[in-house]
């Protein structure tokens, strides 16, 4: 227990000199760190309630929802009619109806109703792994199909959709440029969005509830503007109003239900300038597929005119005066440079599945962050001194071994979170703070049990070494239930439960390593070049 070859006593200095050097960078100030090579940019990041920041739940329009599953089916149905899956020829329908919660079409040739229902069993397989199909196939009046959202198809488009719209937030608020947010699920329909340092929370609000939708439809020229303006629109046409400060005077366009191209066939978005105003605007690209459909479009339309929907409201209505080719185009309006970025940063990271409400904000000032970390501080201080002159008076050398493990102990602790990048929060203080006190108390363990072997009568270097391998086993038994337990809690929980966890999980495994292993290599270097006959512990 007491022998150290070389190649062991290195290992562990090489760890111990990690740990100081890893640790530094998450003390410096923000001007010294950004000098580093990037290799030691390392830092712990400060949580919502020690920097301040914003927390937002989002609610999810579950009706918004349901009503996008029944466009996106009736879509379905127009293709899978159309037998472009190699289904074999069009099946003729008529009398496509999207209401009350349901589709329903005709199907004009009764002998093809077997074919039409085939290729709509090929189109609802079922939720999951349950057995269940996610939409009802009915047959009613001899030749009309009805099709209706079963509860585990709502459920299953439920959880989906909420988890994309957690990914699409995650890469939205990321492109703020803030660190570390937390973006979770809370319940069926909710989302917690937690930024750390954001100092504008109107644009945290903003940038995530814009759904950035974006739809280009063709405005029906042979609308009737007096019937529009009682509310009707042509079969296969709808009114959709214009965005606030759009349209110049109009309040509403005429467009065509059938959507020409969509914000889901770009491949990127940027804030850009007109040439010819110098008005902030967003240039856009599209895939491959998307452009040869602009292209196409726009060249069988010269000379009429298209929209761009945002979110159900209509941006600007130009006029096509030429083919567009290049699988690029540019959108103006009311824009400031900031909403233009906004915009961007929306139509880049994808378009939310599912309108997202604020029902509850929190804002946690940087004021009240820097009094929870000086009192975080105080109490860190106050527990650490006491633990080092406790050490010290009740077992001499080794008790400042014990406290020399110990500030190894936190400057690796803060060396592997800061290459994690993990998130330091209130909670994460109190683990931190308990794991000083845990840290010196396998120390005492191994002591106490050193002067037990003392006191029945062991030479100085049997009873250190019985001591510490006695010790060890409570020691490791000890500390086991302690990490299953944070890993419960990391499992389980969130948020800041989760950071105390985290901090907790690594001042254990640490402090471990310190408090057995590096005592133990003092004690066995100091024993062996001065062979002491008596020992004072």
């Amino acid at each position: 227990m007491l022998d150290f070859p070389r190649w062991k006593t290195t290992g562990i200095s090489i760890i111990l000199l990690f740990g100081i050097l890893f640790a530094i960078p998450s003390f410096l100030p923000d001007k010294a760190f950004e000098s580093l090579p990037s290799f030691a940019q390392t830092k712990v990041n400060l949580g919502l309630d020690l920097a301040g920041g914003s927390h937002l739940l989002l609610e999810a329009d579950l009706a918004d929802l349901r009503k996008t599953q029944l466009s996106n089916m009736e879509k379905t149905v127009r293709t899978a009619m159309r037998g472009e899956r190699g289904a074999g020829d069009d099946i003729a329908i008529g009398e496509l109806r999207n209401a009350n919660g349901q589709i329903s079409f005709l199907v004009r040739d009764q002998t093809q109703l077997d074919e039409a229902r085939e290729r709509l069993f090929r189109e609802t397989q079922g939720a999951g792994l349950t057995g269940q199909r996610d939409w009802n196939i009915e047959v009613v009046d001899t030749t009309r199909i009805v099709l209706t959202p079963t509860q585990v198809g709502l459920d299953q488009a439920v959880d989906r959709a909420m988890d994309t719209a957690r990914d699409i937030i995650d890469r939205r608020v990321n492109s703020l440029g803030t660190r570390e947010p937390t973006i979770i699920r809370q319940g069926d329909d909710r989302i917690v969005v937690q930024v750390p340092g954001l100092d504008d929370p109107q644009q945290l609000k903003d940038l995530i509830g814009k759904t950035a939708k974006l739809e280009f439809r063709m405005v029906d020229a042979n609308a009737d503007p007096n019937e529009a303006a009682q509310g009707r629109a042509p079969v296969g046409s709808e009114i959709v109003p214009y965005a606030p400060g759009e349209g110049s005077g109009a309040a509403f366009e005429v467009l065509s239900r059938q959507v020409m191209i969509s914000g889901e066939q770009l491949i990127d978005a940027q804030q850009s300038f007109d040439p010819q105003t110098s008005l902030p605007v967003v240039s856009i690209r599209f895939d491959s597929g998307g452009s040869s459909t602009f292209a196409r479009v726009t060249s069988q339309n010269v000379g009429k005119r298209f929209a761009m929907v945002l979110d159900g409201q209509v941006l600007s209505a130009p006029s096509i005066n030429e083919p567009i080719l290049g699988g690029s185009a540019q959108i103006s309006g009311n824009f400031t440079v900031a909403s233009a970025n906004a915009l961007a940063i929306s139509l880049r990271s994808g378009a939310l599945p599912v309108k997202m409400a604020v029902v509850e904000e929190r804002t946690v000032t940087p004021e009240l962050g820097a009094d929870s970390i000086r009192k975080g501080a105080i109490a860190g201080i106050v527990a650490t001194v006491a633990v080092l002159v406790f050490m010290i008076v009740v077992y001499g050398r080794f008790g400042i071994y014990a406290n020399a493990a110990l500030a190894f102990n936190i400057a690796l602790i803060v060396a592997i979170m800061g290459m994690f990048n993990a998130t330091l929060t209130l909670p994460g203080i109190a683990g931190f703070v308990l794991t000083i006190g845990a840290a010196v108390d396998a120390n005492v363990l191994i002591n106490e049990r050193i002067r037990e072997e003392l006191k029945s009568g062991r030479r100085v270097f049997q009873a250190v070494e019985i001591g510490y391998k006695e010790a060890s086993r409570a020691i490791f038994d000890a500390n086991i239930t302690n990490v299953i337990a944070a890993a419960l809690m990391f499992w389980f929980g969130s948020g800041p439960i989760k950071g105390f966890a985290v901090v907790l999980t690594i001042g254990i495994v640490t402090s471990v390593f310190t408090a057995v292993t590096v005592t133990r290599l003092f004690a066995a270097r100091w024993l062996h070049a001065k062979r002491p006959t008596a020992l004072n512990i």
